[in-house]
């Protein structure tokens, strides 16, 4: 059994009160963050990928001792984080943990204090959609490797924060900094 449903109002309203208080530096965020909350005032369901091609998902930075987690995207075959639609009455970062755990295999869980909102981007998907994705700190308490879910990328492997910072998507780059300041160990 998943967690409780949240009703979508309240969920909206979360939502908004973590993307406005992501303190964006670059271009490219303060433009995903101005996007993201006309977006989430504007669509009648914001986290639905039925109701339009525009709409919020949930993925994630994952971190540990070996480093970061990255994947090739099955259908655009570039490394990105783990993460993807939001379900149902499911929030952002418990999408974020629900793919994450799906598509790396690994026993994934939020920092102590709760979802850490660490990066806001917006970018194209496939099929014409725009996702809203936020982005998540996401802790491996142990050195295992990735065995990702049956239909999932078998691409999956840690990675350090330089040879991340090589392959990723360049949507990805600034997650990765962010994350790296939080995590110095990351930097080998």
């Amino acid at each position: 059994m998943g967690p409780p449903a949240h009703p979508k109002a309240e969920l909206v309203v979360a939502v908004r009160r973590a993307v406005q208080d992501f303190v964006a530096a670059s271009p490219r965020e303060l433009e995903s963050r101005r996007r993201t909350l006309v977006e989430l005032d504007g669509l009648a369901d914001p986290f639905s990928r039925e109701a339009g091609p525009v709409h919020v998902t949930g993925s994630g930075f994952v971190v540990g001792r070996r480093g970061t987690v990255l994947l090739v995207h099955r259908k655009l075959g570039i490394w990105v984080q783990p993460g993807g639609h939001v379900d149902a009455g499911e929030a952002p970062w418990e999408a974020a943990l629900r793919e994450g755990n799906e598509e790396t295999g690994l026993a994934l869980q939020h920092p102590p204090g709760g979802p850490c909102l660490v990066h806001v981007d917006v970018h194209p998907a496939a099929a014409g959609h725009v996702h809203l994705d936020l982005r998540y700190l996401l802790e491996c308490p142990d050195d295992a490797d990735p065995a990702p879910q049956e239909g999932e990328s078998a691409n999956v492997r840690w990675f350090g924060l330089d040879a991340a910072l090589e392959v990723a998507d360049e949507g990805l780059v600034e997650g990765l900094r962010r994350v790296a300041d939080m995590c110095p160990e990351l930097r080998r």
